[in-house]
């Protein structure tokens, strides 16, 4: 059994997650993940519990290759100091103007073309985990896939049908809502 090298797009994750959590808890306006989308309903009550994120995503602490994170920073950096605990490796980007995040997507991209051309990645050995759910990642896993590299994708239901197709594995982290939910104490 090989390594698994895991690239998570948090914000991707994060605010897919709120919307999913909108439709499982009833929202109004959010009966459907569509409907929310359309009417942009989120809970932004719901929080990612991050060691559960990257047990599920990960797995074996022993077999962990790479275990990546990139989103853009929040006001403090403690929370950042805080998804590092959980064993990822944080990478951050400054919002554009306009307040748009940028530079992520290409940066996630970047580094797993990378760590699997350069060999860090042992093709028909390791796999590759995706958590991201646009179709902006269609031509990199589409790629890598038919270099005979593994690449699971890991998200919402609602991840873009082009990429579920795409990867070599779709695992839907909807039934997963409740554990990788943050719980307050």
């Amino acid at each position: 059994m090989g390594k698994n090298f895991t690239y998570v797009d948090n914000s991707n994750a994060y605010i897919e997650g709120c919307r999913v959590s909108a439709v499982t808890r009833g929202f109004p306006g959010a009966a459907t993940i569509y409907e929310a989308m359309n009417n942009r309903i989120v809970d932004f009550d719901w929080k990612i519990d991050y060691g559960a994120l990257h047990q599920f995503v990960c797995g074996d602490p022993s077999q962990i290759g790479a275990a990546n994170l990139w989103g853009s920073p929040p006001p403090s950096d403690g929370f950042w100091k805080m998804v590092e605990k959980y064993g990822f490796k944080v990478q951050t980007y400054d919002r554009n103007a306009a307040g748009k995040e940028k530079k992520v997507d290409v940066a996630i991209a970047h580094c797993l073309t990378k760590d699997a051309y350069t060999g860090k990645i042992i093709k028909d050995k390791d796999e590759i985990t995706l958590v991201a759910g646009d179709k902006d990642y269609v031509p990199v896993v589409e790629d890598l896939v038919s270099e005979g590299f593994k690449v699971d994708v890991v998200f919402w239901d609602h991840a873009a049908d082009e990429l579920k197709k795409a990867a070599s594995n779709f695992i839907s982290l909807n039934p997963h809502l409740r554990i990788l939910t943050q719980v307050w104490a």
